[in-house]
């Protein structure tokens, strides 16, 4: 974590243990760092786990087995190495991945294919095998941690640590949903985050767990971009260890599953933005709201067109109403649009409507929404019904800081 903290931080908020859930932390080593950057999660016999990962196709060793041992929806344990994302490096690679998974499963007593592990980082770099298993060694033997320093240590560029929390009544019964992520730049959606991790004590089946998830994922993960990367590494699982015992979730026809499908997508929308807040650079965090598209798929990638422009984006740093670089991103995104039907506004004011600028359009009001550190810009193609909202936020001068500065 660097020591400047975001404009648009959010404190950690209190986030209590989740039963079935041990957190611990350690030092590997993986940078020249004064902290810790070895996270090791253990998760009680019977949890359940789901995922979603990058779609970026030079994706690491981590998220291709992830992918593959998801698909058996189990889980004992979780390892995230921060300071080395150990992508692109090849048969070394792997070896260090299923070091770790071996070395942890050993320890439980379960299959390599329950333990899940994720990295964060450079680029390029083999992940160092003896400062992994030394760092594995310390966190099998650490004392629990709480879930903020669990935070702080699978960060990397992230200037505050990021949490969140839900609870939601279940056959009866309250189960809650805890919830980190380090996330900062690379930023964009396929699926768009960094590294997320969700708990729940709550019993839920796995097929149900990955519908619920890959559902919150559509509106959530896939609705935010700082810089239009797509990270080699983007991983977020969700386990449930069923110790609130409740009646297993199996469909939405269960007890309790509306109201589990909705916490699990407060905690993921809570999560999205925090990373969004945390945008390498940010000053400004910035809702866009597409309307009257012809499909609701339609508006999120008009949506993403504007929050991806490096146009808009300045512009919005500087201030500046300038709403003909909305109206071009609308233009250039592939979507259907007509520019005689197309209406834009900031903040709830609208500056042109049916293809026209206002007559009374007073740039004032506008201009002081624009000092604030939530913007909004409202686009309303009136087409049809579609509808999305995209998340993003400022392109400044810090984000060429910061990754210029990255490897050193």
């Amino acid at each position: 974590m660097t020591d400047a903290v975001s404009p648009l931080a959010s404190p950690f908020p209190a986030m209590p243990m989740i039963a079935g859930v041990t957190p611990r932390v350690a030092r590997a080593g993986y940078k020249d760092w004064g902290r810790c950057d070895l996270t090791y999660v253990e998760l009680a016999e019977g949890t359940t786990v789901a995922g979603v990962f990058t779609r970026n196709i030079c994706c690491s060793t981590e998220v291709e087995l992830g992918r593959e041992n998801v698909k058996r929806g189990t889980a004992r344990a979780l390892v995230v190495n921060a300071g080395n994302s150990n992508a692109f490096t090849g048969y070394r690679g792997r070896e260090a991945v299923e070091q770790i998974a071996g070395q942890v499963a050993d320890h439980l007593g379960c299959a390599r294919e329950d333990v899940f592990v994720s990295s964060t980082g450079v680029i390029g770099v083999p992940l160092p095998k003896d400062k992994a298993r030394e760092g594995v060694d310390q966190a099998l033997a650490a004392e629990p941690c709480s879930w903020e320093e669990a935070a702080r240590t699978i960060a990397t560029t992230d200037t505050f640590a990021k949490g969140a929390v839900a609870t939601a009544v279940v056959d009866g019964r309250t189960v809650t949903l805890a919830a980190i992520i380090k996330g900062s730049g690379m930023i964009a959606p396929d699926m768009a985050t960094m590294l997320g991790y969700i708990f729940t004590d709550a019993a839920v089946a796995p097929a149900f767990l990955q519908q619920c998830l890959s559902a919150a994922n559509l509106q959530t993960f896939s609705c935010i971009t700082v810089d239009s990367d797509t990270s080699t590494s983007d991983t977020v699982l969700a386990f449930a260890t069923g110790k609130a015992g409740n009646a297993p979730l199996v469909s939405f026809d269960s007890p309790g599953a509306d109201a589990f499908a909705a916490a699990l997508a407060d905690v993921c929308r809570q999560l999205a933005h925090l990373v969004v807040r945390d945008g390498e650079g940010a000053r400004k965090f910035i809702a866009i709201s597409v309307t009257g598209a012809v499909s609701d798929e339609s508006a999120r990638r008009i949506g993403l067109a504007i929050a991806n422009s490096p146009l808009v984006k300045t512009a919005i740093a500087g201030e500046d109403a300038n709403w003909g670089r909305v109206v071009m991103a609308v233009g250039k995104a592939g979507e259907p649009a007509d520019r005689d039907k197309l209406s834009i506004g900031f903040g709830g004011i609208w500056a042109a409507r049916d293809g026209l600028p206002l007559a009374d359009y007073d740039e004032a009001p506008v201009a002081a929404h624009l000092k604030g550190q939530d913007v909004t810009i409202e686009v309303d193609l009136g087409l049809g019904e579609g509808r999305a909202t995209v998340w993003t936020c400022d392109l400044t001068h810090g984000y060429i800081s910061i990754n210029a500065d990255y490897r050193s």
